[in-house]
């Protein structure tokens, strides 16, 4: 069965439903801040996996929709990055790299170790390392390619899209308990401070809707053609970036000048829906018997890498961001870049913050860093690595 874009489109719409009547329903699911489409995006999974085996029933999703609403989502994040109150986040944000780093050597430590013993190609390990989870699937595709060509290995395409995709759904599912647990001797702390910015935030209008999507399309559009522009540059920047870059130039320049209304509220409840409409399409091509078919030792080196990620975060990254409610939602948003992709990262913040309160240095350092600095990071990693002789023909 294929669906149109609309037809795509109300599909999201009843999996945001789905999640969110499973997390009202299923406590744990709310209490450890599971993100809606998540949660919603593995029922719908487990259903189409029942059909398929019933009836050989594939249900196939439109494209279309899913990378302007990821490129309006980095537009609001622009949007919402006021420099004069997040200035004091730049060192955070090198605090946050110096984390990343090491992070991504040891992941493909890990996973390369973890190849050898179960007697794969090492280079397997770095499949089920930052090529993929850090990567995601762009990254996987691009190594996949050039494993086939330089060492002749069958079926790796197969298996970077598996381990990309099995990595998105852990990153989403373990990233909420991980900050839940960072936050259970911080709760009164947190909870008066999310009671007391809810009295002075502002409501969501029409016209500040109106308003933010308007400015929203216009960083679509300009961050775009620079991203076309700038294509033959050595350094070419991801549109996602570009539009990113724009929306805090319209915050801090263009919006002050033109004397538009800036609200805050509105950008994020923009930016929240286009996020969760994304990752609900991105559930929505999952196909658990191609992954069953697929995963193999790989399943066991991601698992391994799930929880490595985990404690990596809890004993480190937690503690140098400076063990507090911003450290705590910043480590959430590593837990899911680190196995997933930015857009996991952003919705385990989300939905943290949707339950405690705003924190506005995490939500400037974790996009920053997982939309363009840990994709070079990641190359250069990748770049020595694959120059060790255990990765030889």
């Amino acid at each position: 069965m294929t669906l149109d874009s609309t037809g795509t489109l109300a599909l999201a719409a009843a999996i945001l439903l789905a999640g969110r009547f499973l997390n009202a329903g299923i406590a744990p699911l709310a209490r450890y801040n599971i993100p809606q489409p998540i949660s919603g995006g593995l029922a719908f999974a487990l259903l189409a996996a029942a059909a398929h085996a019933w009836s050989g029933l594939v249900v196939e999703t439109s494209a279309t929709l899913r990378p302007p609403l990821l490129l309006a989502f980095f537009a609001t994040v622009g949007l919402s990055a006021d420099l004069g109150r997040l200035r004091k986040g730049g060192p955070k944000l090198a605090l946050f790299l110096g984390c990343v780093v090491p992070f991504l050597m040891l992941q493909n430590a890990v996973g390369t170790g973890l190849a050898i013993l179960l007697d794969q190609h090492p280079l397997i390990g770095l499949i089920g390392g930052s090529v993929t989870l850090v990567g995601g699937h762009g990254t996987g595709a691009a190594y996949a390619r050039i494993f086939e060509d330089t060492h002749s290995l069958a079926g790796v395409m197969g298996l970077a899209m598996a381990s990309a995709t099995i990595g998105l759904v852990l990153g989403g599912v373990v990233g909420g308990p991980v900050a839940q647990y960072l936050l259970r001797g911080q709760m009164p702390l947190v909870e008066r401070a999310s009671g007391t910015t809810e009295v002075k935030s502002d409501a969501a209008t029409t016209e500040g809707v109106i308003v933010t999507t308007c400015l929203v399309l216009f960083c679509l559009l300009l961050g775009g053609r620079l991203a076309t522009l700038t294509q033959g540059l050595p350094v070419a920047l991801p549109d996602f970036l570009w539009c990113l870059f724009v929306g805090v130039v319209v915050r801090n320049l263009v919006a002050p000048a033109l004397r538009l209304p800036m609200s805050d509220v509105s950008i994020d409840l923009v930016g929240s829906t286009a996020l969760a409409l994304f990752l609900a399409l991105t559930m929505a091509t999952i196909r658990l018997w191609e992954l069953a078919a697929l995963a193999g030792p790989l399943m066991a080196i991601v698992a391994a890498q799930a929880a490595f990620a985990v404690l990596f975060a809890t004993l480190v990254v937690y503690r140098v961001m400076g063990r507090d409610y911003e450290a705590a939602v910043a480590t959430a948003g590593f837990v899911g870049f680190s196995m997933g992709a930015t857009a996991t990262a952003i919705a385990n913040m989300q939905a943290v913050a949707n339950r405690y309160g705003p924190a506005p240095v995490a939500f400037l350092v974790v996009p920053l860093t997982g939309a363009f600095f840990i994709d070079l990071a990641n190359a250069l990693v990748l770049t020595g690595a694959i120059t060790l002789p255990v990765f030889g023909e």
